[in-house]
């Protein structure tokens, strides 16, 4: 199946081969943002600085460890995360604002291979097992390794395919695998590829059915509360210049 014609340029592309970082300088706000929405995301500072003069920094990780890091005393204000879960448990425990969480975005699992012509017949090629490696995210952390777990399972291959998987501890760590060579092929957010700048190779767009929505929500944390800044982040994510940038990685903004 052929890759998208037309991908847009992304200056940090080979963000997704970072894992998880972070930024020390001064600003006005911090966010703990999911690995698969890095790009994303950093492409979205730059826009919400040049709307609003405000300065946020960004770590990037596993949205299980993320949470643990929050819940551990993290001094983030608002959490981006691939699930509804997490954010969910948050305002549950009095860690995130009560009526401040909300879907920022809805994400595309796909199986990508930089090899032109791998994934021709994909369900076939994962049933025949003529691979040494297969690359997916933590299914206990991520929740794009989650969903990889259930297209597998679907397929009646999550027990058969044990021997060959190798699990990253996110999405960013799953997506590099691949890109490595290290893995024939990995289960990664569909954002990865459009923001990778090397060959365009094989991509499958898995049935939606296959797995459940990968529902990505944000939240205001307790820590940012009374920041301003994070409010303005928010709804800055909201506004059709936010929603145009998430859009054009893949993502799906619609209610």
């Amino acid at each position: 199946m052929p890759l998208l014609t037309q991908r847009p340029l992304r200056l940090l592309a080979l963000t997704w081969l970072l894992g998880v970082s972070s930024s020390a300088m001064a600003v006005d706000l911090r966010l703990a943002v999911a690995a698969n929405f890095t790009d994303t995301a950093r492409e979205l500072i730059a826009a919400f600085a040049d709307t609003t003069g405000l300065e946020a920094s960004a770590s990037y990780g596993s949205t299980g460890k993320l949470y643990a890091q929050i819940r551990n005393g993290a001094p983030f204000d608002v959490f981006l995360a691939a699930d509804s879960r997490r954010p969910e448990l948050l305002e549950q425990q009095g860690m995130g604002l009560s009526g401040s969480r909300f879907t920022y975005a809805r994400g595309t699992l796909v199986l990508w291979s930089p090899e032109p012509g791998t994934l021709a017949a994909p369900e076939a090629w994962l049933a025949a097992g003529d691979f040494k490696r297969l690359a997916m995210a933590n299914p206990k952390t991520a929740p794009y390794g989650l969903a990889a777990q259930q297209v597998l399972a679907h397929l009646g291959l999550w027990q058969p395919l044990q021997p060959k998987l190798v699990r990253g501890e996110s999405i960013a760590q799953a997506f590099q695998f691949v890109a490595t060579s290290n893995a024939q092929a990995g289960f990664v957010a569909l954002a990865q590829v459009i923001a990778w700048p090397g060959p365009e190779g094989a991509l499958w767009r898995i049935p939606r059915e296959y797995y459940s929505p990968v529902n990505q929500q944000a939240i205001l944390l307790s820590h940012g509360r009374e920041n301003d800044a994070a409010h303005q982040w928010l709804t800055f994510l909201h506004s059709p210049r936010a929603q145009r940038i998430i859009e054009q990685y893949g993502y799906d903004t619609s209610d």
